[in-house]
């Protein structure tokens, strides 16, 4: 066991050598603090903390010095120096470099431990601080003393909630619930509350534990998962809660040593996913049991009664145990040295059933029952039973692939390709454990502690030089690596792109070097087989198989590549030597070796020919080397699924005599125990090299030490010289100052007793100028306190009025914004209503108007028309009674007859007009109706639509009454033109035209009268020119009649939107 005293020291090394822990106590290191004052003591630690990694944690002494560890980087740091006791601690806030700290004055502070400065101080308590506890995101955090709990808001450092109770019952812990948004309060009289944290509403409470086991809670722990708290106190019971039923589900007795129980933790598991099965037990006696809380079994106990531990932490991936012993030190425990029970893989999803041998039991005679959950053993039964069974058959050629593919926990690799092949990848989560599988590493922990223990390889001693890594832990843990391969082999020391080759992997696996070290040299066995061959060459012969390949499958690329001076160990070489992590990001290039892993050692080669085949577009036009060097040298864009199905192609397609499969050897795995022998590699070379820098390293040592030596000699010569010289010098000195200090000592025993007789005299003064003090300042402060007090009531009054002078207006100032509110919603409904008349009003008006206009000018057009009929009556009268005055009873008669006929056709035009404008109103009006729901919901939304409408049915409408002006003028003319006509005709009449005339009138007398409503359709040219203007204008009267009425719907259907849009907005 190593010890570490911190001393005075702000900063080193935890250990100087690297810590083995023991199986029987399991410590890596014992830590204390000792002071080299003039009276040197023990400074005790009072409080340990870990961080969210689990890798560093802080601790305090009860003097206020606050100490970092770093568990990987093998550091302490002094972050603090608070100069008071530290009560409580806490490292996993939101941002990683800050920590609160609660401290013996009541209050909390938060410091950062990079810049060793103060973020913030929170006060809020009136007694100790016992316990933090952080929220799961880092942003609140809950600080709890006896009397009370409050709640932070780590943002701002604000405190958010207090939570007050009764002094009789007392606060026993609160805290968060891991992965969750509950607080679990827990108080003295074992009552214990869930709340939510955002809204502090009280979610459940736990009921009473039974009167035959019912103990006063003092410990609590819950599991990662939140769904299990384990609680005890002064007996050896353990009380386990089912938190999502709210119900004590076990109680475990712990043995009979066990009185009381101080502390309660439990141990974390990588593969229990939160439900934690361990369970950390502190006595009183100062040792902490492990027990299993399923099985009840103890797995292990630390601490002893010679060396009890007063508390412990457990980090949270559960490797480590942090206790403050009873005499004030730090024990760090190693959980992997103490038990195997944790950290272990989760059992195969895969089980094999293997057959029995044939000599004793048949293939007829093996048969299983098949149930749900569980497999019976194999019976034999009689062929009498009746019973279903299903025999399991011997097939012996299945039998030894399955054992060929068979692999470590259970997997098997054809059915890890198989999903490799559906998947393209393997589950991020279980990746490193299919890998361990296929590769089926030994784990040969002493073998590679043996390779570790010989320290850096002198090949490596200034790695960072060469590679300037930004993470010093990785850094540190390459160099560790390439070491160990180096001692291993004494190849990889002089190898160049060894650290090119492990780099991916050992960031891969930093955290675990053993793995790491045994996956690079599995890849070097079986993936780099005759690498090594030509050394200091690259493998002249393996990329001679990848330019085989290429030249088969794409000679065109191979031939591009020939005529630009591009060799294999440009186009193929970089590929290798980095294994892909230069053109590939992480994604991709677990992708990759995913499928690496699972294949042929060939397989790699292949996917340097399917890599240049995907990129054959672009590197066609290349057509310089530097080019080339730079595509091979950096990333590109590429997919990497296409990359993999070409390598699968190839694999298939390639011919087997220049096939790489042929020329390799099958995968080998490490053997256990001690690793294998690699010596594939000219001997002589490396010996050769090994030798020579050996021999140089020595003369160079020898020149150093003769150097040192005789600068040695050279420091003790002077080093003597100047003691003697300095020695007279001092003894001279010590005389003179002997002769000096005796006059001195003389004349201050003279002063000394002047002194004390002033001394008397001055303590008689100022007793009684102390006592006359006292009287004065005691009646000042009584005088002060009576004036503070009338103060304050004087202040508290005129509090009280102010509140009630500024509650007075406030409740004045409320009504009169309501009476206004009122008065104006009052003043908007008559605006409102007022402006909506005056549009309806003036809609209205406008539509009168038009209508008077329309039968001012229809009466109008009829009075011509009559005018124009009586005109050309008399006309004919006149002719007649020139021409022939028989005819006039015969021709009155006939123009009677006409006028009735056509007087009786328009009235039919003009009730079947109506009846279908009826109709079509009907069927408007029943559409209407059908969509008046609709309308109303979208009349809002098309209010803006409608207006722009209306205006332009309103240039539509002033287009028509310029049409309809226009019309009338034209007819006007027209009636004046055939007036003129007709009474021109009447004053000079032409011989022809009246025999043409009466020639007329006598056809039509003779015509029967159900002719002469077709009269116009037997002859066009004898028609009389007043009727086809009749006609016409007939058909003009009805389409404008027509068009006012359309015009009259429209208006009328915008004046019901237009009162309807303000009832809806009302409602």
């Amino acid at each position: 066991m190593q010890t570490t005293d911190l001393g005075n020291k702000e900063s080193g090394k935890i250990w100087h050598r690297k810590p083995s822990p023991a199986t029987r106590d399991g410590i890596l290191v014992n830590i204390i603090h000792n002071t080299s004052e003039y009276h040197p003591k023990v400074l005790r630690f009072l409080n340990v903390a870990f961080d969210g990694s689990g890798d560093s944690f802080i601790t305090g002494d009860h003097q206020g010095n606050i100490y970092v560890f770093d568990l990987n980087g093998n550091r302490f740091n002094l972050v603090q120096r608070t100069a008071q006791a530290c009560t409580a601690l806490a490292f996993n806030l939101r941002r990683k470099s800050e920590f609160l700290v609660a401290l013996a004055d009541y209050s909390i502070k938060c410091f950062d431990t990079v810049t060793k400065e103060l973020v913030s101080w929170m006060r809020g308590h009136e007694s100790s601080v016992f316990s933090i506890s952080v929220h799961a995101s880092g942003r609140y955090a809950i600080t709890t003393s006896s009397d009370t709990a409050q709640l932070w808001d780590l943002d701002t450092f604000q405190r958010k909630r207090k939570l007050n109770i009764r002094q009789s019952v007392g606060i026993q812990k609160v805290f968060f619930l891991p992965l969750s948004n509950t607080i679990l309060s827990c108080f003295k009289d074992n009552s214990i509350f869930a709340w939510e944290c955002d809204t502090l509403f009280c979610k459940y409470q736990l009921p009473a534990p039974p009167e035959s086991s019912s103990i006063l809670y003092k410990v609590f722990a819950v599991t990662r998962d939140g769904r299990i708290l384990a609680a005890g106190g002064k007996s050896n019971h353990l009380h386990l809660w089912c938190l999502e039923a709210t119900q004590l589900f076990r109680i475990i007795q712990m043995p009979t040593k066990v009185r009381a129980i101080r502390h309660l933790e439990f141990l974390p598991d990588s593969f229990d996913a939160g439900s934690n099965q361990v369970l950390g037990v502190l006595s009183q006696d100062g040792i902490m049991r492990f027990v299993n809380i399923q099985t009840c079994k103890l797995l292990f106990e630390i601490g002893s009664l010679d060396d009890g531990i007063s508390s412990s932490v457990i980090s949270p991936h559960g490797r480590y145990i942090a206790s403050i012993m009873e005499n004030g030190s730090l024990n760090i425990y190693s959980v992997q040295a103490l038990t195997q029970e944790i950290n272990k893989p989760p059992p195969p999803l895969v089980k094999v059933i293997e057959d029995l041998p044939k000599n004793k039991l048949s293939s007829g005679d093996l048969k299983m029952k098949v149930t749900s959950g569980r497999v019976q053993r194999p019976t034999l039964k009689p062929r009498e039973s009746k019973i279903q069974t299903r025999i399991l058959k011997q097939d012996l050629t299945s039998n030894f692939e399955n054992k060929e593919n068979e692999l470590s926990y259970g997997l098997n690799k054809k059915r890890l390709q198989i999903l490799l092949k559906g998947y393209g990848e393997y589950p991020t989560k279980y990746r490193m454990f299919i890998w361990r599988s296929l590769l089926q590493l030994p784990e040969n922990h002493t073998a590679f502690s043996s390779l570790l223990d010989k320290g850096t390889h002198v090949a490596f001693l200034n790695l960072q030089k060469k590679y300037p890594i930004k993470s010093r832990k990785l850094l540190r843990v390459l160099q560790r690596t390439l070491s160990a391969l180096a001692h291993w082999s004494a190849i990889f020391s002089d190898t160049p792109y060894l650290p090119l080759l492990a780099f991916p992997f050992v960031k891969l696996f930093q955290n675990n070097q053993l793995i790491c070290f045994e996956v690079i040299a599995t890849l070097i066995i079986n993936w780099c087989q005759h690498w090594f061959e030509y050394f200091p060459n690259p493998p002249i012969n393996i990329l001679s198989m990848i330019e085989n390949v290429l030249a088969f499958h794409d000679k065109e690329l191979l031939q591009h590549f020939i005529s630009h001076d591009v060799t294999s160990q440009l186009y193929a070489w970089p590929l290798l030597e980095t294994v892909f992590s230069e053109v590939l990001t992480r994604e991709e290039w677990l992708k990759l070796f995913d499928n690496v892993f699972s294949n042929h050692p060939s397989f790699l080669l292949m996917t340097v020919v399917a890599y240049n085949r995907c990129c054959r577009a672009p590197l066609l036009n290349c057509n310089l080397k530097d080019d080339f060097e730079y595509f091979f040298h950096h990333r590109n864009n590429l997919d990497i699924n296409v990359v993999i199905r070409e390598v699968y192609h190839l694999m298939e397609t390639t011919p087997s005599n220049i096939h790489p499969d042929s020329m390799l050897d099958v995968f080998t795995a490490l053997t256990k125990g001690q690793y294998p022998v690699f010596n594939q590699y000219p001997t002589f070379i490396v010996d050769y090299q090994t030798q020579e820098r050996e021999r140089i390293r020595n003369d160079e040592l020898d020149y150093l030490r003769e150097r040192q030596t005789v600068e040695d000699m050279q420091a003790e010569v002077d080093q003597q010289r100047v003691e003697d010289e300095a020695w007279y010098e001092k003894q001279e000195l010590l005389r003179k100052a002997e002769e000096t200090r005796r006059q001195i000592l003389l004349q201050e025993e003279e002063k000394m007793m002047q002194q004390r007789q002033k001394l008397a005299a001055a303590k008689r003064e100022l007793k009684i100028k102390e006592m006359h003090l006292q009287d004065a300042a005691r009646r000042r402060l009584l005088q002060l306190q009576q004036d503070q007090r009338e103060m304050e009531l004087r202040r508290l009054d005129d509090e009280i009025e102010r509140k009630v002078q500024m509650r007075d207006q406030e409740i004045a100032s409320t009504a009169k914004d309501l009476e206004m509110r009122q008065l104006e919603l009052e003043s908007q409904r008559r605006l409102y209503e007022k402006n909506l008349t005056r549009s309806q009003e003036a809609v209205a008006k406008e539509i009168r108007e038009e209508a008077d206009a329309y039968r001012r000018k229809v009466h109008l057009e009829e009075d011509l028309f009559h005018r124009l009929i009586d005109t050309d009556q008399t006309q004919s009268q006149k002719a007649q009674q020139i021409i022939e005055e028989n005819l006039d009873q015969a021709e009155q008669a006939c123009l009677n007859t006409d006028w009735q006929i056509q007087t009786l056709y328009k009235q039919k035009c003009d009730d079947l007009q109506r009846d279908e404008c009826y109709q079509e109103v009907a069927r408007l009006l029943q559409e209407n109706r059908r969509k008046e729901i609709e309308v109303l919901k979208a009349m809002m939304e098309e209010e803006a639509m409608k207006w722009k409408e209306a205006e332009e049915k309103e240039f539509h409408l002033r287009s028509e009454k310029k049409a309809s002006a226009l019309s009338d003028a034209s007819r006007r003319w027209f009636l004046k033109q055939q007036i003129g006509a007709a009474l021109a005709h009447a004053e000079n009449p032409s011989p022809k035209e009246v025999s043409g005339w009466r020639n007329e009138q006598g056809d039509l007398g003779r015509l029967p009268r159900t002719s002469q409503l077709h009269v116009s359709e037997t002859d066009s040219s004898a028609e009389i020119p007043l009727n086809r203007k009749a006609v016409e204008w007939d058909s003009t009267e009805q389409n404008l009649m027509k068009k006012v009425r359309n015009l009259r719907q429209r208006l009328a259907a915008q004046a019901r939107s237009r009162r309807q849009a303000p009832r809806l907005l009302a409602t």
